[in-house]
């Protein structure tokens, strides 16, 4: 896997361009008074861009672990979710507690704009990498996932199958793709910009000529290709894929050969969370290798816990070509990304 300078760490440094960093809190343990202050708020919000399913599942698991908290998911799309936090502090409302996307850039602005609070878990601070958790300690990575092509296998030949996103412009994929949209799915900005920096703009200019099916969330084109609607998907989750796949649905993970996009998803503890300490036990519980391993084996993701074991059969990171990945360039253009590819795509 070729080396790039990546990871929260990376675009955390970046920010500070020079300035001086705070250190982050030491880890908070996980108390007895903590946990009876979270049952006395009795509730959570998460606001989070993760598959609703699998986020009721994390939900599920939590309020069994600590019965007397109820979690309220609030799924939506990653830059919907960060539109909806930007309106919420307009109005001064605070309903979230604790956030997730699939944008590691909403977390270089909402920090910017004080937004979160430092908090520090011992699992975050024993077993994720220091390049996987903002220096100062105010988010840290949650869950990765990559965005790969897909493709039916009852439609596709093994023969037919692309290798690559330069592939995908052959005529013959003409009316058979479909893609995600950036302006609504956080991993869809994320590989877009990843996809535009490494192959150009004038790639996406080409792939438009394809016609491709245009969707909403990076949840959709695996599952749209795995019903037969399309053949192949130019992007989307690859733990949604896993778990079709599972599931016996006709479909395969291709990583192209220019590289795949990594999508790293933090999640944060909001500084006027309106249940602070129920975020607090929320956020530790979301980070343990109990939960970590239940997102990989469950839900099909990539985690960076140093405990986790990835199941058999999956293509491990180490051997899969990765494109970089930078939040903050992400955050600067991220209108800029939209704009272009409304007009590329008319959507």
């Amino acid at each position: 896997m070729k080396a790039y300078r990546t990871g929260l760490l990376a675009l955390a440094l970046s920010v500070a361009a020079g300035a001086a960093l705070a250190a982050a809190p030491a880890p908070s343990p996980l108390t007895p008074q903590l946990i009876e202050a979270a049952k006395k708020e009795g509730v959570v919000h998460f606001y989070t861009a993760v598959d609703l399913q699998l986020a009721e599942v994390v939900a599920k698991q939590f309020e069994q672990k600590y019965p007397g908290i109820k979690v309220v998911v609030e799924r939506n799309g990653s830059e919907r979710l960060f539109q909806r936090i930007g309106q919420e502090v307009t109005a001064n409302i605070h309903n979230c507690d604790v956030v997730n996307t699939s944008d590691a850039a909403h977390f270089v602005r909402w920090k910017k704009d004080k937004l979160l609070t430092p908090y520090v878990t011992p699992d975050i601070a024993d077993n994720f990498a220091a390049d996987q958790r903002d220096p100062e300690g105010y988010y840290a990575n949650w869950r990765n996932t990559l965005s790969p092509i897909f493709v039916n296998t009852k439609l596709v030949s093994e023969a037919e199958t692309p290798k690559s996103f330069k592939d995908l412009l052959d005529p013959k994929w003409a009316g058979k793709l479909t893609k995600a949209h950036p302006g609504y799915s956080g991993v869809v900005m994320t590989a877009t910009f990843q996809v535009s920096t490494a192959l150009g703009w004038g790639y996406f200019e080409q792939l438009a000529k394809q016609k491709p099916m245009q969707l909403q969330s990076a949840t959709d084109p695996p599952r749209k290709v795995s019903a037969g609607e399309r053949e192949v998907a130019v992007d989307g989750t690859e733990y949604l894929a896993f778990t079709l796949i599972e599931k016996g649905n006709p479909l395969k993970i291709v990583y192209p050969s220019e590289g795949t996009p990594m999508i790293t998803s933090p999640a944060a503890v909001m500084a006027k969370a309106p249940h602070p300490n129920a975020a607090r036990v929320f956020y530790h519980y979301i980070h343990t290798l109990e939960a970590q391993q239940m997102l990989v084996d469950q839900g099909g993701l990539r985690s960076v816990h140093k405990q986790v074991k990835e199941p058999s059969g999956r293509v491990p990171l180490s051997k899969i070509k990765l494109l970089p990945e930078d939040a903050v360039a992400v955050e600067r253009e991220a209108e800029a990304i939209k704009r272009r590819y409304r007009q590329i795509f008319g959507t």
